[in-house]
C-alpha cells in the first residue's frame, strides 16, 4: 500500500538533511525513528548516508559542503520534487521570476538535479531519476508524508509552481492554507506566514509519519533536540516542529488517517 517503484511528474519524492555535523544528525534521526542505515561514498572520505525503514529508503544525510559551512549557513533539510527532464525548466524557472541556484548537475548515476528558488525565497530541489527514485516507502510509519511551504506570498508562489510544475491549488474552507493537487493527488500544501514566526525565512518543510507523537516529542528532548511548535489539526492528526540536535528542523505527525499509495500504469512507466 506504500511501497512506491516510480514517481510521476510534479511530485514530491525525496527529503534530506544536511548536516553541519553529519554524525551527530545521522545518530538523532535513526534513534527517533527507528531507522537503520547504509553509508554511500562521496569521494574525499565523504558519505552520504541513507536512512531505511524495512529495508527501504526513507531520508538521507549529508555532510554540509565547505563554501556552507564558511558561511555558517545552518543545518537544514532538503525537499526534491521529481520532474521528466530537469533541463527543459531551466529557462521556465527565470521566465517565471524564480532563481536557478545551482544548474542541473549528475549526482553519478543516481540521478540529475538542479536546485532553485522560488520568488518568494524558498528553496526546492527538482530531481530526473536515474538509479534512484526516491523514497521507497511514503505515507507509513517512518515515510515521509507530506511537504508544506511557508511563505510570504502565496499568491506568487501558487503562480511560480503552477506555471512551472502544472500545480493546482484548493483553499481549505476553515483556514489559510492551500492544498497542492498533482495529477488530481494531494501532493502538500502552502501556509501564509504570519507575525509570530519572527524572522523564519521561507521554506519548504518535510514531515515524517510516526507511531505515537507523544512518545516521539520525549524522545526528541531525551535526544538533545528541540521542539519549536505542536498541536493538533481536527480530522488530521497531531504533529511537532521539531530540530534535531544540530538545528535541522522538520515535522513529525501522528495522522488520524494515511492515504495509501496507488500507481496507474502511465505512473509505473515514467
Amino acid at each position: 500500500m506504500y511501497k512506491v517503484t516510480s514517481y510521476p511528474h510534479g511530485t514530491f519524492s525525496w527529503a534530506d538533511c544536511n548536516s553541519t555535523n553529519q554524525v551527530e544528525s545521522t545518530k538523532f534521526l535513526k534513534t527517533l525513528m527507528g531507522w537503520e542505515h547504509e553509508d554511500m561514498p562521496m569521494g574525499d572520505g565523504e558519505v552520504y548516508t541513507m536512512l531505511k525503514q524495512d529495508g527501504e529508503t526513507v531520508a538521507a544525510s549529508s555532510p554540509m559542503p565547505k563554501e556552507m559551512l564558511d558561511n555558517s549557513v545552518p543545518s537544514h533539510w532538503q525537499n526534491y520534487i521529481t520532474v521528466t527532464d530537469v533541463d527543459a525548466l531551466v529557462d521556465k524557472v527565470t521566465e517565471l521570476g524564480g532563481t536557478v541556484v545551482a544548474p542541473p548537475f549528475d549526482v553519478f548515476d543516481s540521478g540529475r538535479m538542479m536546485a532553485i528558488q522560488d520568488p518568494t525565497g524558498a528553496t526546492v530541489n527538482l530531481w530526473q531519476t536515474g538509479t534512484h527514485i526516491g523514497a521507497g516507502l511514503v505515507n507509513t510509519v517512518g515515510a515521509m508524508m507530506w511537504n508544506e511551504l511557508t511563505t510570504p506570498d502565496v499568491q506568487k508562489a501558487t503562480d511560480f509552481y503552477g506555471g512551472l510544475l502544472g500545480w493546482q491549488f484548493q483553499k481549505d474552507d476553515n483556514q489559510d492554507y492551500w492544498y497542492i493537487l498533482n495529477n488530481g493527488r494531494m501532493n502538500g500544501g502552502i501556509s501564509p506566514m504570519v507575525a509570530e514566526m519572527g524572522d523564519l525565512p521561507p521554506m519548504w518543510t518535510v514531515y515524517y509519519n510516526v507511531a505515537d507523537i507523544e512518545a516521539s516529542k520525549a524522545k526528541v528532548k531525551e535526544l538533545g533536540g528541540h521542539i519549536h511548535m505542536e498541536g493538533t489539526a481536527e480530522g488530521i492528526g497531531s504533529f511537532a516542529l521539531i530540530a534535531d540536535s544540530t538545528g535541522a528542523t522538520f515535522y513529525i505527525m501522528q495522522p488520524e488517517m494515511v492515504e495509501a499509495w496507488e500507481e496507474s500504469e502511465s505512473t509505473a512507466s515514467n
